[in-house]
């Protein structure tokens, strides 16, 4: 049987750099990922992620781009979806790093140290996903498939413009 929490996680951009978040906590404690969290009942992937932005970071974003969706099968149950966003940094905010938050270390990294693919500090599906969140006429569907805790398979799907229109139309 599978999770039916929906979640969001959120990369910002300011240049070359990235704001993550070393997580203090599982799931993927002591590794890097963006800023999100679970959807409160009544909010849009949208709304949840600006929420969980300003939350965690403390930036006031104007907007975040939809870029795609995660979801997990593991052992046969379906986990997610996870809604990811690109935010630009605004302009007149900053956040000074490393900086201590309730969820763990926030910090910028460069996007290629997050690509990296002997980088094992990041989250096993930031490797897989991560650079396809910069091709902006695509958006995909990233689906982990995991057996006895270990990544057995990764498909990458792009979502046609009717299942885009979907996702957009479940943002509000």
């Amino acid at each position: 049987m599978g999770s039916n929490m929906v979640y969001t996680v959120c990369f910002i951009r300011r240049g070359d750099d990235i704001l993550i978040l070393n997580r203090e906590k599982k799931p993927n404690q002591g590794l890097w990922n963006g800023v999100g969290g679970k959807i409160e009942e009544g909010e849009t992937p949208r709304e949840n992620v600006i929420r969980e932005v300003y939350e965690e970071t403390g930036l006031k974003l104007s907007d975040a781009a939809f870029r795609g969706v995660v979801t997990w099968k593991s052992d046969g149950a379906l986990y997610g979806p996870m809604y990811i966003y690109l935010a630009d940094c605004p302009a007149d905010q900053t956040v000074t790093t490393p900086k201590k938050i309730r969820e763990g270390i926030l910090d910028w990294k460069p996007m290629s140290w997050i690509m990296a693919p002997e980088n094992l500090g990041v989250t096993a599906d930031i490797s897989r996903y991560f650079k396809f969140l910069f091709e902006e006429n695509t958006t995909y569907e990233h689906l982990f498939i995991y057996e006895d805790g270990k990544l057995r398979d990764y498909v990458r799907k792009t979502i046609p413009l009717a299942d885009f229109e979907k996702w957009r139309s479940s943002e509000g």
